[in-house]
């Protein structure tokens, strides 16, 4: 065809032709990839609103301090020395709540004997407890590629200091980041209470393929994000999971139940309880 000549009528046909062929292929790729998930069953796990959680705020005076670490703000607590080994600690990853939200159960693990460490991977923006931001506003603010590396580096400051084993116990948020450090074998051990923005199955399916960290994952029967169906199909997918697997499902409480409770509740308090003695003996069995 001559360069100086506007393209023919018939030349125009075939480019409209050739436009259409490859709009319809990319629109059946697309479907394509949608129905694959549909058909794999992924499904990602909601993070809870602030009404099913349970604020209370515990009477206890912290024992512990705030120390800036790698440049995070971290709440430390840790044993009496001679009581605990220097070279083991916990890291605690918090709900979206934050800091002084809920009952501080950071002490309480430096109680059972572990050096515990809590960052500030929110840098200081919470959600907060009303609600009045939206869920997925706050959340296009606290990415796992904008919470992962403050987080990391608090992690890699503890080696330099001298701790060699880590252990993370991740609640509700945190759940998904115990998960991730699991899948990358970056911890020794890890355990998690009702976690959120998991995607089951396939977070589960690279820690079985991948990982070398025993998990271990408390659940509520009533947890509208974590659902007994889930926690079910996730336990059939680590069966045989070599390094160790636990799911212990709590009747009678719904999300949120391992980070606080009402006190006038007895199902509730036993099951807050039982989760953090299966939580911490868990890590304990699992430090080499």
């Amino acid at each position: 065809m001559d360069a100086d000549k506007p393209p023919s009528q018939a030349f125009r046909r075939t480019l409209q032709d050739l436009s259409h062929r490859m709009l319809s292929t990319l629109t059946s790729f697309l479907l394509s990839a949608l129905v694959f998930n549909v058909v794999r069953g992924t499904v990602i796990v909601p993070q809870a609103p602030p009404s099913d959680h349970i604020f209370h705020t515990s009477s206890d005076v912290p024992t512990g301090r705030n120390a800036t670490i790698a440049g995070v703000n971290t709440y430390i607590n840790t044993p009496p020395e001679g009581a605990f080994d220097p070279t083991r600690a916990v890291v605690i990853l918090m709900d979206i709540f934050g800091f002084g939200s809920t009952d501080n159960f950071t002490d309480t693990w430096a109680k059972a004997g572990f050096a515990t460490y809590m960052p500030d991977y929110f840098l200081g923006d919470p959600f907060p407890q009303d609600g009045s931001i939206a869920n997925d506003a706050w959340h296009l603010n606290h990415t796992e590629a904008i919470t992962t590396p403050p987080l990391l580096a608090v992690l890699d400051a503890l080696r330099v200091q001298g701790i060699q084993q880590i252990g993370v116990s991740g609640y509700c948020f945190g759940g998904l980041y115990a998960t991730r450090l699991t899948q990358n074998n970056t911890v020794a051990v890890a355990t998690m209470a009702h976690p959120s923005s998991l995607a089951i199955p396939d977070d589960y399916i690279l820690v079985k393929a991948n990982s070398t960290v025993p998990v271990q994952i408390n659940s509520g029967e009533f947890d509208t994000g974590f659902t007994p169906a889930l926690a079910e199909q996730t336990d059939e997918l680590m069966v045989g999971y070599a390094p160790g697997y636990n799911h212990m499902a709590w009747a009678g409480v719904g999300h949120g139940f391992a980070v606080s409770a009402n006190a006038s509740d007895p199902v509730a308090v036993a099951a807050k309880e039982g989760s953090f003695e299966v939580m911490s003996s868990w890590i304990s069995a699992h430090f080499v």
